[in-house]
């Protein structure tokens, strides 16, 4: 079993909760818009997978890919800041997410919270909604969630706080 901590769109801040909230994942994934230092705390946190997003300058995108796509724990996850969601996925992934759908699929971008299940792909969607301050969201937001043989098990949305 791995516990996975997932965020995206942190801009640049980064609140004390996820440390707190984040304590006994194993991992920590981030979907895209860090902003200027967050990945470095994060890093020294916990083992960290993230992707680049849209606001993300040179030195993100340098140690960042634009998607990454793994298997956990035998799970088969795929995670980009611009994915869309279920019927409405981006131009960027709509080819390859009907040909060769994930079993978890992770984006980021839109700073709204959804867990909503494909059942034309057999595949989970979560977008873990914004973390940072910056954005039009009013409440900051966490995902956790534990993977074991190729399943998830006890996912939990986390408010963290009024931005």
């Amino acid at each position: 079993m791995v516990t996975i901590g997932l965020l995206s769109d942190t801009h640049g801040f980064l609140d004390d909760a996820v440390f707190k909230h984040f304590a006994d994942c194993d991992e920590i994934w981030h979907a895209g818009d860090f902003g200027p230092e967050v990945a470095d705390k994060l890093a020294a946190f916990k083992p960290l997978r993230g992707v680049y997003g849209n606001i993300d300058g040179k030195e993100i995108r340098a140690e960042f890919p634009e998607h990454i796509r793994f298997s956990i724990e035998g799970l088969d996850v795929w995670i980009t800041h611009i994915g869309g969601y279920p019927g409405k996925y981006s131009l960027q992934v709509k080819g390859e997410i009907y040909t060769k759908p994930p079993k978890l699929f992770i984006c980021g971008h839109s700073h709204i919270l959804k867990v909503m299940y494909d059942k034309k792909i057999d595949c989970l969607h979560i977008n873990p909604g914004a973390a940072g301050n910056s954005g039009w969201h009013r409440v900051k937001t966490l995902i956790k969630f534990s993977v074991t043989d190729g399943k998830i098990h006890n996912l939990a949305a986390i408010e963290i706080g009024n931005r």
